[in-house]
């Protein structure tokens, strides 16, 4: 007879462990390393700088698995990180027109990154890719409002079965150097999967459809593939609405 705190056959268990080095950050981790494993040999004062240094890198490309939410009407975050701004804005042309999200205003969800959070990002819906778009330009801090039009950035448009929309950018920050994406037009993606990531800090910005309202707050963190950011029919976080 199984005691108390032995589980029944067959009931899942889920236990803690380090979160895997995402394979785009290796290369990084490893340069790190033999730079500080060198540094010992001729500059030994600063190999222990380095070797932090060396495990600073490997947390920023760490990539947790994450457990989505499952259900109709909800959307979740496409990354970690701080919720600075929920505006209703004009849709960015590179998102703008009838293939994509239309010309009307929509309610914009911005999430920011720094060097501290995962930045592997994830789609907010399950659907097809249906456009991507990547255009160069400057390093601003993400988190100024008009990195959005001027920072390096990638544009994403994913439909779901039912024909809804939802476009999301992923902006480059003050000390990105570039946007890697891992889907293509076409794909077809799972809520939570895997879509890209933003070397060294950065921001992504979420379109909300019509219909749908905020379930975040200013200020409150967002764990990409886990957190709902927002709900179809439902009431906005009070005052959140700029």
């Amino acid at each position: 007879m199984a005691s108390q705190d032995t589980p029944e056959p067959g009931t899942p268990i889920i236990k803690w462990r380090f979160p895997p080095i995402h394979p785009e950050g290796r290369k990084y981790v490893l340069i790190a390393g033999v730079i500080a494993l060198v540094s010992l040999f001729v500059w030994s004062y600063i190999t222990w700088p380095l070797v932090f240094l060396t495990l600073g890198v490997a947390a920023f490309f760490r990539d947790p698995e994450r457990a989505t939410p499952q259900g109709e009407g909800l959307l979740v975050s496409p990354a970690d990180g701080l919720v600075t701004m929920i505006q209703r804005v004009p849709v960015p042309r590179e998102l703008a027109g009838e293939g994509a999200l239309g010309d009307a205003p929509m309610v914009r969800v911005s999430i920011f990154m720094s060097v501290f959070d995962v930045h592997v990002n994830r789609t907010p819906i399950t659907g097809e890719v249906r456009q991507l778009v990547y255009v160069s330009g400057k390093f601003l801090n993400a988190d100024l409002d008009k990195a959005s039009e001027e920072n390096e950035r990638q544009y994403f448009v994913v439909e779901d079965r039912h024909g809804l929309r939802v476009g999301f950018t992923q902006i480059a920050g003050l000390v990105a150097r570039r946007i890697v994406g891992f889907v293509k037009p076409g794909d077809m993606v799972v809520a939570g999967q895997r879509v890209g990531l933003i070397r060294f800090g950065s921001r992504v910005d979420v379109f909300l459809p019509e219909g749908y309202a905020p379930a975040v707050a200013l200020g409150q963190r967002a764990v990409a593939g886990e957190t709902v950011i927002a709900r179809l029919g439902g009431e906005p976080v009070k005052g959140v609405i700029q």
